[in-house]
């Protein structure tokens, strides 16, 4: 009877199957080979593992090493892949794996979650590139189940920007918090379908109305508020790129600051209960005209919440936070698009630093922190640690089995690009104005005191900005900004992107 050696030999001759060593020979990596060697795309070669008692045996025919064996097992199989197949471990013990597997020249993949592989539905095509999340090796925090469900349970939740990263998220997360029915606000057709869709596949017994319109159609958001008898509303409408908003000042004021301007004054009228702004970690000092805005809008629900008398009926909170991995705009996929394509990653400055956070968690986090709210509240969200984002580029690039190529090493696979920092972008972002900060029941969340501008004073400012608007005025509107946005410092000049009529 032919040995497996031979047999795999055979195979080689006729198609070449490329040789895979796995970290992990508990049952998923069990399960992985198995399938890796019925679909003959992948050949599974050896086993490591860190559990010394595990050394030298045998599991379905393959051979566990410990981790001190790595670098000659590379060299023997000639082995280009590693599958981390350890979905039980946690995120810390991945990050220092990850670490570890950055020094050898192999594409470092991973396994789906441990309920996937519980329930049997693992196969080999669920191989997947490292999660991000894995790298920062902080481990997410329990939510607070009474938090989750405040706003939520057996209520009527409405998202705007519902198709958006966050927004479709939010409506991941409220689904499963029986919301007596889910409104999806959105003007975007196709992202409305996609969540629409996703979320219809679930075959919850919730009711999910899919509702097409503008923030800024105060009209349409106050009757679909009535119509299903909202409760609670997560406003995530709004633009977020920092480059394109520079160019589009006036459509950036028209969504971020009015749009939540017309959305929570259409809560008022409805009697909604709680009003959730997603704020930005960029409203702090701001650096550009985003960020700006979404200051204002934090202004904006402030001053009807300090207006008790006119305003006491729904309760506005706002919920600051950074960059989310595997947004929109995060950098993430841009880096695997690059890389997958042989390069150059482009960082804009070797120094700029930003704090990261899954979606899921920020979400997670946003709802709970809505939960907590009394009126007018500033919450920021612990970020953790900063990444330097040229650190995450070159993780990046070891963990997909390539080498750098720079001065030191001219004969690497991918080249890191500078590109100078963007208009508007900062080195490193902030969440507080002040040092005015409180802690709340919750470990990762908390509250800011900010300064506020009443309502008074502020609705002649609105009618100032409205007007510079209205007549596409950038000049005008930047210079409102400019006097009412605490630490408002543009980058760039408007005639450096709008030309001299504006």
């Amino acid at each position: 009877m032919k040995s497996d050696h031979h047999l795999w030999k055979e195979v080689n001759a006729v198609r070449y199957i490329p040789p895979v060593l796995i970290y992990g020979a508990g049952r998923a990596g069990t399960q992985a080979a198995a399938l890796m060697k019925l679909s003959n795309q992948m050949r599974p070669v050896a086993f490591i593992d860190d559990n010394v008692t595990l050394w030298r045996q045998q599991i379905n025919g393959m051979t566990v090493y410990g981790v001190d064996q790595l670098a000659k097992l590379i060299e023997r199989f000639k082995v280009r892949d590693i599958l981390l197949a350890m979905p039980s471990a946690g995120r810390r013990r991945r990050s220092e794996i990850l670490k570890l597997l950055e020094h050898y020249p192999v594409h470092v993949r991973t396994l789906p979650d441990l309920m996937d592989i519980a329930e049997g539905r693992l196969e080999v095509s669920d191989i997947q590139e490292v999660d991000i999340a894995d790298l920062l090796g902080r481990e997410p925090v329990a939510p607070i189940n009474n938090l989750l469900s405040k706003n939520i349970t057996d209520k009527a939740v409405m998202v705007t920007g519902a198709g958006g990263s966050i927004g479709s998220e939010l409506c991941r997360q409220i689904i499963h918090l029986s919301p007596s029915c889910l409104v999806l606000y959105e003007a975007s057709e196709i992202n409305l379908y996609q969540i629409e869709r996703e979320l219809a596949s679930l075959a919850l017994d919730i009711p999910v109305y899919s509702m097409l319109g503008t923030v800024l159609n105060q009209q349409r958001v106050e009757m679909v508020c009535r119509r299903f008898g909202v409760n609670t509303i997560y406003h995530a409408a709004a633009y977020k790129h920092v480059p394109i908003v520079e160019r589009n000042t006036n459509e950036g004021i028209r969504n971020n600051v009015f749009g939540t301007l017309h959305c929570a004054q259409a809560a008022i009228d409805a009697e909604v209960e709680t009003f959730v702004l997603i704020s930005t970690d960029k409203a702090v000092r701001p650096t550009n005209t985003m960020g700006a805005t979404k200051r204002f809008a934090e202004l904006v629900l402030q001053a009807f919440a300090e207006s008790k008398t006119l305003y006491n009926k729904t309760r506005f909170t706002m919920v600051r936070f950074g960059n989310v991995l595997g947004s929109s705009g995060s950098v993430v996929p841009l880096f695997r698009d690059q890389i997958a394509k042989g390069g150059p990653v482009t960082v804009t400055d070797p120094e700029i630093i930003r704090y990261f956070m899954t979606i899921p968690e920020a979400a997670a986090l946003v709802i709970q922190a809505g939960a907590m709210g009394k009126g007018g509240d500033v919450f920021v969200l612990d970020m953790g640690e900063p990444v330097k984002i040229v650190d995450l580029a070159r993780r990046m690039i070891h963990l997909s089995g390539f080498t750098i190529r720079d001065n030191d090493n001219p004969n690497g696979d991918i080249e890191i690009d500078y590109t100078g920092l963007r208009p508007g972008e900062k080195l490193y972002e902030e969440l507080l104005i002040g040092d005015n900060v409180s802690a709340t029941e919750h470990e990762k969340i908390m509250r800011a005191e900010e300064c506020v501008i009443e309502w008074p004073a502020l609705v002649k400012i609105i009618r100032e900005l409205e007007l510079a608007n209205k007549h596409d005025d950038c000049q005008k509107a930047r210079a409102i900004l400019l006097d009412t946005i605490d630490g408002f410092i543009p980058q760039c000049e408007l005639s450096d992107w709008l030309g001299n009529d504006n």
